[in-house]
Order: C-alpha cells, then sequence, then structure tokens
C-alpha cells in the first residue's frame, strides 16, 4: 500500500510505503496548538519507505522541553506534514489532514493525552482513551 500527501498550496509532497499503523487522536497541549484547537490525527509510516517527493520541509524542535518531537511543515503556507519523535526513530507521524486519500487513515484506534483535554473537548466513546501517551 503507498500512501500519499502534499501540503495544502503543493509545494511539499511526500509518499510512504504502508500501511499505517497507530492511527491515534492525540489531545495534548503541543499538538493542541499545531492543530488550532482540536486534537491532532496522525497515524504511523515506517521510515524506511517513507519518502519526500516534491520540495523541502521545514522542521521545529521545542529547546526548553526535554525529549521533545521535531514537527515538519511547508515553509510556504505552513501545513503540518508530519513529525520525527526521538523516542520512535523507526517511524515517521503522518497528520491525517495531509492526506491524498484520508481513506487510508480509516480512522483513530485510540485518544492520547486525555489529561490535557479541555473541557469542551468531545473525548471518543468508541476507542479507548488514555491519559498520557499508552504503552
Amino acid at each position: 500500500m503507498t500512501i500519499t500527501g502534499r501540503c495544502y498550496c503543493g509545494d511539499v509532497h511526500y509518499k510512504a510505503e504502508g500501511p499505517g499503523f497507530m492511527k491515534f487522536e492525540c489531545y495534548c497541549r503541543e499538538c493542541r496548538y499545531i492543530s488550532g484547537g482540536g486534537p491532532v490525527m496522525g497515524m504511523a509510516v515506517l521510515h524506511e519507505g517513507f519518502e519526500i517527493t516534491k520540495g523541502d520541509v521545514k522542521g521545529f524542535t521545542r529547546s526548553d522541553m526535554e525529549g521533545a518531537v521535531t514537527r515538519e511543515f511547508c515553509p510556504n503556507c505552513g501545513t503540518h506534514l508530519f513529525t520525527r519523535a526521538p523516542g520512535f526513530p523507526q517511524g515517521v507521524i503522518l497528520k491525517i489532514g495531509s492526506l491524498d486519500n484520508p481513506d487510508d487513515f480509516g480512522g483513530a484506534e485510540f485518544a492520547a493525552f486525555a489529561r490535557d483535554a479541555e473541557s469542551w473537548h468531545r473525548l471518543p466513546t468508541d476507542i479507548p482513551v488514555h491519559d498520557r501517551w499508552p504503552g
């Protein structure tokens, strides 16, 4: 299975040899900065088989947090495309909004960081919900 995606303006494209796994929605405060307030929807793919096929991304890693992830985005339109986590060097986490075919996601298997959710967030009732990252 090949998963493809791009940014809003089309300057950056990527592909990954799937399938995607670890499909989630995340309510942590850092993800909510990126999303504009709601949870981030994501799924992992293996680093091997992942490539940027057009353009270049810009990355940002917070310097004030131990083990901070690197969030990569289009330097032109700002679309967040994927995340690389130091604790997960074998994979890349794709942002679902950037997928060419959102059906490749198929829905979250769990929700993470419910402890950070706001009172007005609607936590799912049909999948496991974890206070932190599961595992």
